[in-house]
Parts: C-alpha cells; sequence; structure tokens
C-alpha cells in the first residue's frame, strides 16, 4: 500500500476558463504548472514576472501572438507550493464575453500551454497532496449544491471533516495490524486471552465508527439528489394547486374539470435546507378515458418509486370515492385533508392527517413546517453534524466494515494471526481508498471526469 502522490510536480501548464459559459461582467482563465508564470508574461504588457507580488492583483493588458490587444484586465500569481493545486497558478480576469476569453485562452494555447481536461486542476491538487480524494469531491458537491444544508455538508467536507475521520480510523487500524503481525513475528508466542480481548475490544470500536459514518449515506445522498415526493391523490383534490402554493409560482394548470393533470410534472423546492423533488402526478379514479387511464398508470409508477408521499385529498367530500393509497415499504405517507376553508365532510372526522387550505397562505407555511420537522427528524439533517459520504464512500466502507468483522470473529475464534492480518489489510484498504490513501489510480478518472473544466 501507498500513498497516492507520485510526482508532486506535473512537467506541463495547463490553462482552462474557470468561470461559467456565457456573458458577464468578469471571467477567470486559470493556469497551472511549472511554466504558468513564464506563459502569462508573454501575454500579459505589464509587470515582469520579477516584479509580481505573489497573491496581489497586477492591472495590464493581455494581447495576442502578434502582439495585438485583446483586453485590460488583472494577473494574481500564487507560487507553489502554497497555491491550490501546488503548483506556481496565475489567474487572470479579463471581462466576461465568451470572444474575448476564447481569445485570451487561444493566446496561452499559443504560449505554450495545454488544455485542461475537467477536473484537472482539482485532481492536480490531490496528487500533489494539497487534498484527499472526500475534499476534492466536496468541490463538486459545493458548486452544484442546491440548499443552505447541501452547502454545509459540503463545506464541512472540503474542510477535511470527512477524511480526518476516516485518518483517524486508518491510523488505529494500522495500530491494531501492529499488534497482530507482531505475534506473527514471534510464532512461538501465543496470543493471550486478555490482548484477545484488548484487541477485539479495539475493533468493536472501529466498527461502531464505522457504522456512524455509514449512517449518514442517506443524508449524503438526500443532499445531491433530493428526497423524491410524490403529490397524489383523486382529480380535483388540489393536487396541483398544492404544488404551486409550494414551489411559489403558477407551474401546473389548475382547472375545475376533473382529469386536467395527464402526465407527470416534476419540480424542486428547497425546504428549508432539505431538497426535493416534487412530482405532481394525474388524479387516480375509475372510469378514465383512454389518455387519462396512461397519466394513471405514470401516477402508479411514481409512488412506486416515492421516497415521500403526500396524498391529497378533499376533506369536505365523502370519502366513498378516494383509492387507498399503499406505499412501498421505504416511503412515508402524508395524508393531506385539503380545502380545511370548507367545512369537513363526516367521512373524514377521524382521520389522522394534516389540515391545509391552498387558498391561504399561513395554513401553507404551517404545511412546510409540518414537512421539516417530519423530515428533519427521519433523516437526521437537522443535526449541526453533517457529514454525509457519497455512494463511492459507501462502497468502501462496507467493505471495509465486512473485512473488521471478519478479522474480529476470527480472531475470537482463535485462527492464525496470520488470517487475522489478512482481513485487517484488507479492512486497511478499503478504508484508505475513500480518501486515496492506496492504490487506486483506475478510481481517479471517474471521479475527476464529473468536474467542469477549469476547476
Amino acid at each position: 500500500m501507498r500513498a497516492l502522490h507520485p510526482a508532486p510536480m506535473h512537467d506541463t501548464t495547463i490553462a482552462a476558463i474557470a468561470s461559467p459559459p456565457g456573458v458577464g461582467a468578469v471571467a477567470l482563465i486559470r493556469i497551472s504548472g511549472p511554466d504558468a508564470a513564464g506563459i502569462a508574461s508573454r501575454v500579459f504588457a505589464g509587470r515582469r514576472p520579477s516584479e509580481w507580488i505573489p497573491r496581489q492583483q497586477h492591472w495590464g493588458r493581455f494581447v495576442g501572438a502578434e502582439g495585438e490587444s485583446i483586453d485590460e484586465g488583472l494577473l494574481t500569481y500564487f507560487p507553489g507550493p502554497g497555491s491550490f493545486t501546488g503548483e506556481d497558478v496565475v489567474e487572470i480576469a479579463c471581462h466576461g464575453g465568451i470572444l474575448v476569453t476564447r481569445r485570451l485562452l487561444e493566446a496561452l494555447f499559443h504560449a505554450g500551454a495545454e488544455p485542461a481536461e475537467p477536473g484537472a486542476f482539482s485532481q492536480r491538487a490531490f496528487l500533489n497532496g494539497k487534498i484527499d480524494l472526500t475534499q476534492a469531491e466536496a468541490i463538486m458537491d459545493l458548486i452544484s449544491a442546491q440548499t443552505d444544508l447541501a452547502i454545509r455538508a459540503a463545506g464541512q467536507q472540503l474542510a477535511g471533516t470527512l477524511g480526518s475521520e476516516i485518518e483517524s480510523i486508518r491510523k488505529d487500524l494500522i495500530a491494531l495490524l501492529a499488534h497482530v503481525e507482531a505475534y506473527i513475528d514471534f510464532p512461538e508466542e501465543d496470543i493471550e486471552p486478555d490482548s484477545v480481548e484488548l484487541l477485539a475490544g479495539s475493533m468493536d470500536q472501529m466498527l461502531g465508527r464505522l457504522d456512524h459514518l455509514l449512517a449518514t449515506a442517506d443524508q449524503g445522498r438526500i443532499l445531491r439528489e433530493g428526497i423524491r415526493t410524490v403529490i397524489c391523490g383523486p382529480p380535483n383534490a388540489g393536487k396541483s394547486s398544492l404544488l404551486n402554493r409550494l414551489l411559489g409560482f403558477d407551474r401546473a394548470i389548475v382547472s375545475d374539470q376533473a382529469g386536467t393533470t395527464r402526465d407527470t410534472i416534476e419540480e424542486f423546492i428547497n425546504l428549508k435546507g432539505i431538497p426535493l423533488r416534487l412530482v405532481d402526478t394525474a388524479g387516480i379514479r375509475e372510469g378514465a378515458g383512454e389518455i387519462e387511464r396512461e397519466g394513471i398508470e405514470r401516477t402508479r409508477a411514481q409512488i412506486a418509486g416515492a421516497e415521500l408521499i403526500l396524498h391529497v385529498v378533499d376533506a369536505s367530500e365523502s370519502r366513498a370515492m378516494v383509492e387507498e393509497i399503499a406505499p412501498p415499504s421505504a416511503s412515508r405517507l402524508v395524508l393531506v385533508l385539503n380545502k380545511a376553508d370548507l367545512p369537513r365532510h363526516p367521512d373524514w372526522a377521524d382521520a389522522e392527517g394534516v389540515p391545509i387550505s391552498c387558498l391561504e397562505t399561513g395554513s401553507i407555511e404551517g404545511f412546510r413546517q409540518h414537512l421539516y420537522d417530519l423530515l428533519s427528524a427521519g433523516t437526521g439533517l437537522g443535526s449541526a453534524n453533517l457529514t454525509a459520504i457519497n455512494a463511492r464512500h459507501q462502497a468502501c466502507l462496507k467493505n471495509a466494515r465486512r473485512d473488521l468483522a471478519d478479522a474480529k470473529r476470527l480472531l475470537e475464534q482463535g485462527e492464525s494471526p496470520e488470517f487475522v492480518a489478512s482481513s485487517l489489510h484488507a479492512a486497511l484498504g478499503a478504508v484508505g481508498e475513500v480518501i486515496g490513501r492506496t492504490d487506486i489510480e483506475e478510481i481517479l478518472g471517474e471521479i475527476f471526469s464529473r468536474f467542469c473544466i477549469g476547476k
């Protein structure tokens, strides 16, 4: 096993536009590599590199290969290793026109820079030991975050919270493995019963820490993807009205005519930091026409894949025409008793549901609070600690837990220390894979390919 930091520096110097494509007041172009200062100086008609004060902006003109003026702007120099990538980095702030940034980037390529691949800057930061893999992934999570909670979770991971915990577990595994291998080096010494108890206790503690991290997988998935929330119920119950009120604008057509919604409508909302993917569906009823029946089938398919179901009914009408919803075992179901501004029908007198009126703003706000209380308690997203692993972390930690549990079982059964050590080595490799402290070149391309160019 080795740390995946084989070559602290690259021979090539890369450049890319680091700001989003399009027209804006300012654009940012990033250059990183051993010749970053030299390449930047060939397009910067201002102070020479020897006059650049690190981390201070310098104003000047940017010119093309023939000396023609392209733009005026600011240049900032970050000498390595005290930069994000660990290499010499130059950042150019120019005007945000599509053509001007393209021409300036072409001038940098003509001056000797190479185009950066997606994620190349973050990958260099990882390979140069500036960040671990969890921090690299947190950059993309931060960029794509859609709620304050998602930003906070990504920020904690970017600050190294998850990486520090993984590294702590890894060091404890190394210490445990050293104890076991000491018995291998001295085969005449059997592992004493009290030593077995001590080692097994240490393994139990580490299993608990792994379980704690694995328990955050759902939080991470929710923050990254949102909770799939299906709004369903009979026609004219107010499903589309509820969608519009939760969104804050008219997204779905609302009509007194039954069967207005024929297909599903999907939108995203931020529920006090918890992301919800709302799906408005066709009303479920008997005797529908062919097109409406297709919509109802799609509704049933959405219910089958839902994590949260909002079953909306008109509480002022009889319960007889309302079809009961059987939620999947992994789903939560909330009965929404709509039209609370009207007298409630006796059929719903004892119903355990949440009364609302889509005509009353206070009622909708109360419903939003009810959903937040329900989801924050059920997902743990209301807690201060938002360490949230992703699917890759989860797979690695599950493997580590399995191998560590095998090592504990073999130890307690009195098996040879070589077998115990083998399982501990496997657990150590799986834990190290989370932060890149092992030989994992094959996964780097997959991780960094999801990045934007210039990141």
